[in-house]
């Protein structure tokens, strides 16, 4: 399933990069991409080359099977690898139907500067984050379609520039521009799952 892998994660990155960005640009003649003079060194600048680094090795997954890297034995099961084509196809399609939901507030980063709307409807009143959901769960589909120990590692490294990213950076700008609004939101909607992560109010986001 290597060959079907690397189609459904260049499918994936054109569609939740190129597309969304040219839709952006279409709509609000902005591409919606912020971050490219963050300070080297910064907890947002780490953050963009680990989310980078895993975007690499996610590739390098099939890459790697196609080049005739064993998966892991455990893993290497016909069930595993069907199952994690099913998460690979629903997770592109729910990260482009996610991040639309964001409609003229869609960002790639953060500008600390800007001021966008708070979209707590669509796909965000189910959860917090669910473009970043929808990333976890192609990553994970991609992971058990070549269960190698790249695409395992591609997916933990996901996973945790993903939570970084969301609790150290992005939770923060939130809270800083929308306060009351958005604690009101933390409190009753999940961070990445229905009713999960919620903040308490007051509460910091790292928690």
């Amino acid at each position: 399933m290597a060959p079907t892998a690397l189609i459904i994660y260049l499918v994936w990155a054109a569609l939740a990069f190129g597309l969304r960005s040219w839709m952006q640009w279409r709509r609000t003649g902005d591409t919606g991409f912020r971050g490219g003079g963050l300070r080297p060194g910064s907890l947002q600048w780490w953050a963009r080359l680990l989310f980078v680094a895993a975007l690499v090795i996610g590739v390098a997954g099939p890459v790697a099977a196609l080049a005739g890297l064993d998966p892991i034995g455990l893993l290497d099961h016909l069930a595993v690898r069907i199952a994690g084509t099913v998460l690979a196809a629903g997770g592109t399609a729910a990260t482009l139907a996610a991040q639309t939901s964001m409609g003229a507030s869609w960002r790639i980063g953060v500008d600390d500067n800007e001021r966008t709307g708070l979209v707590t409807g669509g796909a965000f009143a189910l959860a917090r984050n669910p473009i970043f959901t929808a990333m976890i769960v192609t990553a994970a589909g991609l992971a058990a379609m070549v269960p190698n120990v790249v695409s395992l590692l591609g997916l933990v490294l996901s996973v945790a520039v993903i939570q970084v990213q969301v609790r150290a950076v992005e939770e923060p700008y939130l809270l800083r521009v929308h306060g009351d609004a958005y604690r009101a939101y933390a409190a009753r909607v999940g961070r990445f799952l229905p009713g999960v992560g919620r903040l308490p109010r007051g509460t910091s986001p790292m928690s």
